[in-house]
């Protein structure tokens, strides 16, 4: 029986960490397949995806792209494909297990039992969740997220969040050939129009712990965007209103 959940995974560099994922993935009880969007990746995260698809042939699948270009067109492509496979649940998540792959279950559940439209794995929603993070970029992204909710005004603790569980109708209703972003500002633009829209929004706690293997794809434009972007996509939302959710409310 074909899954209603998927899990949609970024890969650049990966090779360390995405078998050890797909494995741990796979092993969860709810029965999520896997979607690997690789940037075509010089250490050979792809070929190791493909080897484990001989293992899991029905739930993991990869899509190769020609160059890195970037972690929010990676999510658009892999939203496209959800929606036409029919995916009920479509999960965002990184690779490098800074995001723990039993808290899928967390999401789910939230998901499921709460009726949730989008459901967020929030580091702040409850203090600060974070491990072996410098304190450096533990106050630049916390004070990250408190900026977009002093612009923007939404109510949302963790904005620049990459761990979210969409139903299906939020991002059949968001315009997603319109997003503009591409970087942290995706995963803001992200929920900001979802909110706009007036969807069922719920912050779940995790504990967000830095990737141990591999290296870090951050950097300063990364974090340019998200701050240039905040505006923008308020100055925007003054004069063009997202077309409303039915019968939705936030959380």
């Amino acid at each position: 029986m074909k899954s209603s959940k998927l899990v949609i995974v970024p890969t650049f560099n990966e090779m360390e960490n995405i078998q050890d994922l797909i494995i741990e993935v796979m092993a969860l009880p709810e029965n999520f397949d896997l979607l690997v969007i690789d940037d075509s990746s010089p250490d050979g995260t792809a070929s190791l995806v493909k080897q484990m698809q001989e293992t899991f042939p029905d739930r993991l699948f990869l899509i190769i792209r020609k160059g890195k270009l970037g972690l929010g067109t990676a999510y658009l492509e892999g939203f496209a494909y959800a929606l036409k496979m029919g995916y009920t649940y479509i999960f965002e998540m990184d690779a490098d297990f800074s995001h723990n792959p039993q808290d899928l279950s967390l999401l789910y559940s939230a998901a499921v039992k709460g009726s949730h439209d989008l459901v967020i794995g929030s580091r702040y929603v409850s203090g600060v969740n974070v491990v072996n993070w410098p304190m450096g970029r533990v106050l630049m992204s916390f004070f990250a997220s408190k900026y977009v909710q002093f612009i923007t005004g939404i109510p949302i603790k963790d904005t620049t969040a990459g761990f979210v569980c969409y139903h299906r109708k939020v991002l059949e209703a968001i315009p997603l050939n319109k997003v503009k972003f591409i970087g942290y500002a995706f995963q803001i633009e992200m929920k900001f129009t979802a909110w706009k829209m007036g969807f069922d929004i719920l912050e779940v706690p995790i504990i967000f712990t830095d990737r141990t293997r591999g290296t870090s794809k951050m950097s300063k434009h990364i974090f340019r965007e998200a701050i240039l972007g905040v505006i923008y996509m308020k100055v925007k939302s003054m004069f063009v209103k997202p077309k409303k959710a039915k019968e939705q409310s936030i959380i």
